[in-house]
């Protein structure tokens, strides 16, 4: 039935010329393609200018089978051949990679010779392109004017990219990654993918901009004494201008015009912070100003951003400091972007905090507190995210050496999440052309130091419920419930779809109100439950996929 289901799903995206080649496909016995590649590469392709309808969501992982057993891309594609709903990720090669090297062949050919017959979107994911500029002795030995790196007051340099540095040098790495001989078979075994994403781990260090003034370079042009909002300026518009001209030199490198035309470059965390005003140093944790909360957006064409339960924090998916609360944060940051880039690719990272060799596994916190964090509870987490986000992709992380046979549980939960917005006509519906439904009877509880620039904004979408804790909440409050709602239409012919997740056990018969439709009552589940409601008729209906 849910291959049926599949079939169905990619049917509707189709033309009559698209939909009888499929189906002589699978009629005939030969659907050597899986029938849902066309959606993957819709999905992939559809640019936001078009929306309505908006593009449907893609799973991914961030582990790329670098070691044994983990997520390969052969392991990616028997997925999509199963019938999921992915964007393939590779190892992105490095300067030194060898093409005749049997772990690359093996690593590399079948798999990008699939995706080119299949014609599949494809994302190469790779380290911090600028680090080998703080590591090599060619770029760290270049005297100030041209070196990349910070340039202490005392004259040594340190291992850490400034955004007063040279220029160039980020041009000249950049080109080295695109033009390396691996990528160049790459596009010789794959030469018109519809699209590539790029994609920078982003963790290298450089320069915050609290210590701006330990660079003799920005010290000689500006002096001491300038202001915050100076120094978070000066220092984004110095960042866009260098990461730009990284991804340049990547594209200078590439061998084929097909690639550098289909070519987006995403990092990892490239977005304002959803830490936003939690407490009263959160600025200095940001480089937001008053013209734009953050520069990244303008730096790079997307981001994977983490929705994540970190072991080394308190955050955890049933108080007020939860990722749910946190990335509310981030719709009004996202509307920005969109004014800088209006195809801007959102990613949502995914992780529960799982590491089992480390005193701060965060499902050893979970026992430590009488509770259990199962798949399940993590796909209703995890739905939260999307449904408030509505990301191009959900991409699971995982350590490159944990194994498919210890976390494709997890996984699971993520591609089930993914596939049910496929599957399910009424899900489908809403995510394409649903709109989020602000919650304007109270404010976010991050209230602290909120900008002039943003006390206006919706940054609160957590629906009332009977079971909400009582008085002021702070970052410790227990949340019982979180649930919220998508409205498509106009009054008085309006459907909201609610969805609603109770992390720490079934609640049933809650009350919940709904913004401009007044209150039902629904069951809230640890994985999730969708509702569908109907102003013309009063009817509120369960959606069961």
């Amino acid at each position: 039935m849910k291959r049926f289901l599949s079939v169905l799903a990619v049917l509707s995206y189709l033309s009559l010329a698209q939909i009888s080649q499929v189906a002589a496909q699978v009629v005939g016995g030969a659907a050597t393609i899986p029938p849902q590649v066309g959606a993957i590469r819709l999905a992939a392709r559809k640019q936001l200018g078009e929306i309505p309808p908006r593009p449907l969501p893609l799973a991914a992982h961030w582990n790329l089978g670098e070691e044994r057993d983990g997520y390969t891309p052969s392991y990616q594609l028997n997925l999509i051949r199963n019938g999921h709903y992915l964007i393939p990720s590779f190892l992105m090669p490095n300067f030194y990679a060898d093409p005749a090297d049997k772990r690359w062949i093996e690593y590399y050919e079948e798999a990008i010779l699939t995706a080119a017959r299949w014609r599949l979107p494809i994302a190469l994911i790779g380290t911090q392109w600028e680090a080998p500029l703080s590591t090599l002795d060619e770029y760290l030995q270049l005297p100030a004017d041209q070196n990349p790196n910070v340039i202490q007051t005392d004259g040594r340099v340190r291992r850490e990219v400034s955004p007063f540095g040279a220029i160039d040098p980020w041009r000249q790495i950049g080109r080295r990654w695109g033009s390396s001989r691996m990528m160049q078979r790459l596009q010789e075994l794959y030469p018109e993918p519809p699209l590539v994403l790029l994609i920078s781990n982003n963790e290298h260090a450089r320069l915050d901009w609290t210590k701006v003034e330990e660079d003799q370079r920005y010290l000689r042009q500006y002096g001491t004494g300038r202001d915050g909002n100076f120094k978070r300026r000066l220092v984004g518009d110095a960042w866009i201008e260098r990461y730009r001209t990284l991804q340049r030199g990547i594209s200078e490198g590439l061998i084929l015009k097909s690639w550098r035309d289909q070519v987006q470059y995403v990092a990892y965390d490239a977005f304002g912070p959803a830490h936003f005003a939690r407490w009263p140093g959160w600025i200095e944790h940001s480089l937001f100003t008053t013209e734009r909360t953050s520069p990244w957006a303008q730096a790079w064409d997307g981001t994977s951003s983490s929705f994540y339960l970190f072991n080394w924090s308190a955050i955890n998916d049933f108080t007020v400091f939860s990722p749910q609360i946190e990335s509310m944060n981030w719709r009004f940051m996202l509307e920005e972007a969109y004014r800088f880039k209006a195809n801007f690719w959102f990613e949502l990272s995914t992780w529960d905090g799982h590491e089992p060799t480390q005193s701060n596994d965060k499902r050893s916190f979970y026992r430590s507190i009488s509770q259990e964090f199962t798949p399940e509870r993590y796909r209703g987490m995890i739905q939260f995210g999307m449904w408030l986000m509505r990301p191009r992709v959900v991409r699971e992380f995982r350590g490159y050496r944990e194994t498919v046979a210890e976390t494709s549980e997890w996984f699971d939960a993520v591609l089930d999440a993914v596939d049910r917005v496929h599957l399910d006509p009424v899900l489908r519906q809403f995510w394409q052309t649903g709109r989020i439904v602000p919650n304007r009877s109270r404010l976010h509880p991050y209230q602290t130091s909120v900008p002039d620039e943003v006390k206006r904004v919706d940054r609160w979408f957590l629906l009332d419920t009977s079971v909400d804790p009582e008085g002021s909440w702070s970052l410790g409050t227990q949340l019982p419930v979180y649930a919220l709602a998508l409205v498509r239409g106009q009054s008085p012919s309006r459907e909201w779809l609610v969805y609603a997740h109770a992390p720490t056990g079934l609640r049933r018969n809650i009350r919940l109100t709904v913004p401009d439709y007044g209150e039902v009552n629904i069951d809230a589940t640890v994985g999730g439950s969708f509702y569908l409601i109907n102003e013309r008729t009063r009817q509120i209906s369960r959606v069961i996929y």
